[in-house]
C-alpha cells in the first residue's frame, strides 16, 4: 500500500500557492484555430473559442465531446503548451505539446486513481502519446518526440517564485531526486518516479509522479530560454482534485558523467 508521509510533510496545496509566479503568460493566440491531433488509438480535435475555453472531440478507443477549460502558452517558437480538463473525466487532465511548424505532438494524460488501485505505486499515473498535427501524418517533419537519456546526471535549480526554489537531480530513466531549498517544504526531499522525452533541440518534457502524496506533474523545459513551464494534478489535503499551473526560471547546476560500464539504468 501507499507510504505514510512523515510528520510535518506538506500537502499539495501547502506548496502550490505562488508556484506559478515565474510562469510564462497564457495566450489567446490559438483562438479560432482548429487543431486535429492524431494520437495512438484516438484523434483529438481542439477548437479554442476564448482564451480559456475550447471545444473538443475525441474519436477512437475513447469517444466524446465537450466544451471545457484550457490554457495555452507559447513555450518556444511555434511550440505550445496546452493544458485542458474535460468535465466528463473529472479525475484527469491532459497536457499537449504541439509544434505548429513541424506538426509534432506529445500528449501526457495524468489521472488520479484510488489508493487501492495504486497499491505501492503513485496515485497519479501518466500516459504518453506521441502523434502529429493535421490530416496528413506524413507531413510532419523534424525530430520525433521520444524518450531520452539526455538529462540523466543533470542537476538543475528551479525557481518558481521568491519563496519556491527546488533542486532537481535526474538520476536515471525512471527516477529523479528533489529537495526544497527555499519555501514551505525547505528541508524536505524525496526520490520519485520520472519520465523524460526530448521534443526538439534543447527542448524536453519532464514529468514526475510522487509516492508520498497524490500528485503528478508535467513540465516543458526550454534550455535555450532557461524557462520551465508546467502544471500539477493531484489531491489537496482535503481530498479535492486540483489542476494547478507552475513555472520557473531554470538553471543548470552541474552534470555527472558516468563511465559506460557503470551507467545508470
Amino acid at each position: 500500500m501507499a507510504q505514510t508521509p512523515p510528520a510535518g510533510w506538506k500537502n499539495y496545496d501547502d506548496f502550490a500557492a505562488g508556484i506559478a509566479t515565474n510562469r510564462l503568460p497564457r495566450s489567446d493566440a490559438l483562438v479560432g484555430r482548429t487543431l486535429r491531433l492524431n494520437l495512438p488509438d484516438v484523434t483529438l480535435t481542439l477548437r479554442p473559442i476564448t482564451g480559456d475555453r475550447l471545444d473538443w472531440r475525441e474519436e477512437g478507443v475513447r469517444s466524446g465531446s465537450g466544451s471545457d477549460w484550457y490554457e495555452a502558452i507559447e513555450v518556444a517558437a511555434d511550440t505550445w503548451f496546452i493544458d485542458l480538463t474535460q468535465a466528463c473525466y473529472p479525475q484527469e487532465a491532459l497536457t499537449v505539446i504541439v509544434n505548429l511548424r513541424s506538426l509534432r505532438v506529445l500528449a501526457v494524460r495524468c489521472r488520479i486513481i484510488s489508493a487501492a488501485e495504486a497499491g505501492a505505486e503513485p496515485r497519479v499515473p501518466q500516459d504518453f502519446l506521441v502523434g502529429t498535427l493535421g490530416d496528413d501524418p506524413g507531413a510532419a517533419s523534424g525530430l520525433v518526440p521520444h524518450e531520452t537519456r539526455d538529462l540523466i546526471g543533470l542537476r538543475t535549480f528551479q525557481t518558481y517564485s521568491t519563496n519556491h526554489t527546488y533542486e532537481h537531480t535526474y538520476l536515471n530513466t525512471q527516477r529523479y531526486a528533489w529537495q526544497c531549498l527555499v519555501g514551505v517544504q525547505r528541508g524536505q526531499g524525496d526520490v520519485d518516479l520520472a519520465s523524460y522525452y526530448q521534443f526538439d533541440t534543447d527542448q524536453y518534457v519532464f514529468t514526475f509522479r510522487e509516492f508520498l502524496i497524490p500528485v503528478a506533474s508535467v513540465f516543458f523545459f526550454n534550455f535555450d530560454s532557461g524557462r520551465s513551464t508546467g502544471k500539477f494534478l493531484g489531491l489537496t489535503g482535503a481530498g479535492a482534485i486540483a489542476n494547478n499551473p507552475a513555472g520557473a526560471y531554470m538553471r543548470r547546476a552541474s552534470m555527472t558523467f558516468y563511465p559506460p560500464e557503470a551507467a545508470p539504468l
